[in-house]
C-alpha cells in the first residue's frame, strides 16, 4: 500500500542529508579502523551489532513510501514495483512473506517491552558480573578496583538483569546470583524499557527491518545506542581513564542515583523509538491485542520488582 510518494528531487535531499549525518556519525569509527585502532567503548556498535558504516548512511524512505524516478533501487531486496513509471516502494507485505518469524519476534520485542514499566534498580551490574570471580575479561582495561573489590561489589548486591544477551556473558559463578536465569525463549517477556541493552537493541531491530524503517528513524536508534552505550562503559567496573572515560561509581549512593536517572531517560528516549518504528510498519500491530492479557499478568510483577531492588540496593 502506497501511503506517500515522493519525487526524485525530494527523496535525492533526503537521502544526502542522511548520508551526511551517517558520516558524521561514522567518522570516528572509520578513522580508528583505518590505522588499526581499537576503541573499548565504541567498537561494540560495529561488532556486536555487525552492521558497518556503509550499511548505515544506506537511506530507505519506510513502509509504503513510494519513491519516483528509481530505477537504480529496482530489484532492490524488500522493494516493490511503484505506481508510476521506474517508481518502487519498501513492501511491508514481501518482508513479512520472506521473514515471518523475524517480523512476529521484532513485532513482539517492540509492543511488549514498551507495555511494560521500567526497571531501574540493576544499576549496571550487568557488566560487573562478567568479570566476577574471573582472571580474564572481556576488555584488556584493568579494573579500578581491582578483582577483589569488583566480586565485593558484586556481591553486596542483588543482581536484577532482566536481558539475555546481557545474562549470557555472566561468568559461571555470577549467573546463580541472578535473581531469574534468563533464556533465549523467554527473552521477548522479561525485556522492559529500563534495561540499557534493550534500548541499544532498537538499531539492531531498525537494521533488521530494512527499507520499512525511515533512514531518519534508523539514525535516531544509532544515536540512541551510542548513547547508551556511553554511559554503560562508564557504569563498568573497568578503569577506562585512557580513554577519558569518566566513571559513575555505582557502588556508591550518589553513582546509583545518576545512574537511574540517566537510565530513565533513555527509557523514555527508548519507548518513543519503539512507537515510532510500529507507526512506520503498517501491519506490525496486528497482533497487539494478543500481547496485552500477558502484558497485564507481568506488568504488576516487573513493578513491583522494580521497587524491591530499589529499596533494597539503596543500602547497598
Amino acid at each position: 500500500m502506497i501511503v506517500e510518494s515522493l519525487d526524485r528531487e525530494t527523496w535525492q535531499r533526503r537521502e544526502r542529508t542522511h548520508q551526511e549525518r551517517a558520516d558524521a556519525l561514522t567518522a570516528s569509527h572509520r578513522a580508528r579502523a583505518s590505522q588499526g585502532v581499537k576503541h573499548p567503548v565504541w567498537d561494540f556498535l560495529f561488532t556486536y551489532y555487525s552492521y558497518s558504516p556503509s550499511q548505515l548512511r544506506r537511506w530507505h524512505p519506510g513502509a509504503g513510501i513510494q519513491l519516483e524516478d528509481a530505477p537504480e533501487r529496482d530489484g532492490w531486496r524488500w522493494y516493490a514495483t511503484g505506481s508510476a513509471p521506474n517508481a518502487v516502494v519498501p513492501d511491508a507485505g514481501a518482508f513479512a512473506r520472506e521473514k515471518a518469524s523475524l517480523a512476529h519476534l521484532v513485532e513482539q520485542m517492540l509492543h511488549r517491552t514498551a507495555a511494560r514499566p521500567g526497571q531501574f534498580g540493576c544499576f549496571g551490574l550487568h557488566e560487573w558480573a562478567m568479570v566476577y570471580r574471573e582472571d580474564q575479561h572481556r576488555h584488556p582495561a584493568p579494573l579500578r578496583l581491582g578483582r577483589a573489590g569488583t566480586d565485593a561489589v558484586v556481591e553486596s548486591h542483588d543482581l536484577r538483569c532482566t536481558h539475555f544477551d546481557a545474562f549470557r556473558f555472566f561468568t559461571p559463578d555470577a549467573v546463580p546470583r541472578n535473581r531469574t536465569e534468563l533464556t533465549r525463549a523467554e527473552q521477548p517477556v522479561r525485556e522492559q524499557p529500563g534495561c540499557l541493552h534493550a534500548g541499544m537493541d532498537l538499531y539492531k531491530w531498525a537494521m533488521k527491518l530494512g527499507p520499512l524503517i525511515p533512514g531518519e528513524l534508523l539514525l535516531d536508534a544509532f544515536e540512541l545506542a551510542r548513547d547508551i552505550r556511553l554511559l554503560d562503559m562508564e557504569a563498568a567496573p573497568y578503569d577506562l581513564s585512557a580513554w577519558d572515560v569518566v566513571p559513575v561509581l555505582i557502588e556508591t549512593a550518589e553513582g546509583k542515583a545518576e545512574y537511574v536517572r540517566r537510565q530513565r531517560e533513555f527509557a523514555e528516549r527508548g519507548n518513543t523509538l519503539r512507537h515510532r518504528m510500529l507507526n512506520a510498519w503498517p501491519g506490525a500491530d496486528q497482533d497487539a491485542g494478543s500481547h496485552s492479557a500477558h502484558d497485564a499478568q507481568t506488568a504488576p510483577v516487573a513493578a513491583s520488582s522494580s521497587r524491591n531492588v530499589m529499596t533494597r540496593s539503596a543500602a547497598s
